[in-house]
């Protein structure tokens, strides 16, 4: 299913893609955004993962580097029936966590320094296994290959913001943009990006809590990590794309209540609530 859906998403964004290039470029614009959205399907479903990690300068860990990290990890995969992942390490105090590949044979979980130094051993084991509840349900590729759009989609309403400054429209009228159309699509697109993001992110958070806690054994200590790793997110910034914040266990760019309207991940009382209510018998309302 979720492959099915991952190709409904490619197909989803290079419609939109090519829109925006046509909307900014006019045929010939159209012509060369659905050129660049052939060449970036096949690079994020091949290789978006490896782009991501680059982006945060993730460190891949051997298990002389972390043997507990590793210890956990490799107990939580034998339980879940899953392969190992590969383990990073990104450097910065924010405590954050993500997992991201193609698929569970090719997949890897990332963990910021200050997760590390913030968490206890069990609150940490939560985490990691909330990410291998990703890998399981197989959705960490949705979640990369919308972090790549969403990004490109970004920096295209970027680029065509400063060729309208500088006088980048084409002379044949016909083959150029309507000012007042790249305009809008210069506002509306990267909101557009973001609400892909957010329909895919809010609801398999929510999944991958309840997968995690149940894979784990231990649903209040996956609730109280995300409590820590919420005012820890708050409290310490973190140099994040908002094209990749799906991607975290806990947003990395949270902010002020308006930034909270357009956040890609669930209210967080709403998750822990979650959590509790499958030991307590607590009714969400």
């Amino acid at each position: 299913m979720n492959t099915m859906k991952t190709f409904l998403l490619m197909a989803l964004l290079t419609v939109m893609f090519v829109m925006i290039g046509g909307a900014l470029g006019g045929q010939s614009g159209m012509t060369i955004a659905l050129l660049i959205a052939g060449v970036m399907n096949f690079v994020s479903y091949w290789w978006s993962d490896k782009i991501v990690l680059k982006m945060y300068g993730a460190k891949e860990l051997t298990r002389n580097d972390d043997p507990e990290l590793f210890r956990m990890t490799e107990e939580l995969t034998q339980r879940a029936n899953l392969p190992m992942p590969k383990l990073y390490k990104i450097e910065g105090d924010q405590p954050n966590a993500f997992a991201t590949g193609r698929d569970p044979n090719h997949s890897a979980v990332a963990v910021t320094e200050g997760i590390t130094r913030l968490l206890t051993r069990e609150e940490l084991r939560g985490v990691i296994a909330h990410e291998l509840a990703h890998i399981k349900n197989r959705d960490i590729l949705i979640g990369t290959v919308a972090a790549t759009f969403a990004g490109a989609i970004s920096y295209l309403a970027n680029m065509a913001q400063w060729a309208m400054i500088f006088g980048g429209r084409s002379s044949d009228d016909e083959e150029g943009s309507n000012p007042v159309t790249g305009i809008l699509m210069m506002i509306l697109a990267p909101i557009a990006a973001m609400l892909v993001q957010m329909a895919i992110s809010r609801s398999r958070e929510f999944l991958a809590d309840e997968t995690g806690a149940q894979m784990s054994g231990n649903p209040l200590s996956l609730a109280s990590a995300l409590r820590r790793l919420h005012a820890g997110a708050e409290r310490i910034p973190m140099h994040a794309t908002p094209a990749t914040a799906h991607m975290f266990i806990v947003n990395p760019l949270t902010g002020g209540s308006f930034m909270n309207l357009f956040s890609t991940h669930p209210p967080m009382d709403e998750r822990i609530a979650r959590l509790e209510a499958m030991v307590y018998g607590k009714q969400i309302q």
